[in-house]
């Protein structure tokens, strides 16, 4: 894995469909119409946020955790020439032994069901491999959400197994989670 194409300078990843770009401060109302939306974080390990400063703080925390070289949110543009930001992707627990990375993504509701979630996991699988050169990307999944394991096995990851209360998420408690996974090899098929 080559982290350091990572985090050298903020990676801005684009395709015909989508672009992912860095959350900017610019960005607030986008931002706090995802996070203040309880339906966005149904199945989710993250607590809705009602509060505009509170999510104007957490704009910062993106930075920070970037700087710290431990994850990478990318604001979600339907289009290149788009300033709403639509969504929000990330990439975190970067493995450097094993050679591996976790990802996670949302959309603001509005955006559901348009396949902006799909491309966007697209582009974002095809920058780990073949530019950071990662031989893993997997992604945690509550077992009801179905929109989330849609996205996933259009993208070609496979389920690996239930979880069994394996994780403490906020607001739900400890939660089964279904594994999903997809390997360069497979990939490069």
């Amino acid at each position: 894995m080559n982290i350091d194409v990572v985090f050298e300078q903020f990676p801005i990843l684009k395709s015909d469909a989508i672009l992912l770009k860095k959350i900017e401060d610019s960005h607030l109302d986008d931002v706090y119409e995802i996070y203040s939306n309880d339906k966005v974080f149904e199945f989710c390990g993250i607590i809705p946020k009602h509060n505009k400063s509170t999510v104007q703080n957490m704009i910062g925390h993106f930075e920070r955790d970037y700087y710290k070289r431990s994850r990478v949110k990318w604001g979600i543009f339907a289009t290149a020439e788009s300033s709403q930001l639509v969504g929000i992707i990330e990439a975190l627990d970067f493995d450097q032994k094993v050679n591996k990375v976790t990802i996670g993504y949302f959309l603001a509701e509005s955006q559901w069901g348009k396949g902006i979630a799909a491309a966007a996991v697209q582009l974002l699988v095809k920058y780990l491999f073949e530019e950071v050169n990662v031989n893993r990307i997997q992604a945690e999944v509550m077992p009801l959400n179905d929109r989330s394991k849609r996205v996933l096995l259009k993208n070609g990851f496979v389920l690996e197994g239930t979880l069994r209360q394996a994780a403490l998420w906020s607001g739900k408690g400890v939660v089964d989670l279904e594994m999903y996974s997809i390997l360069k090899v497979d990939y490069m098929k």
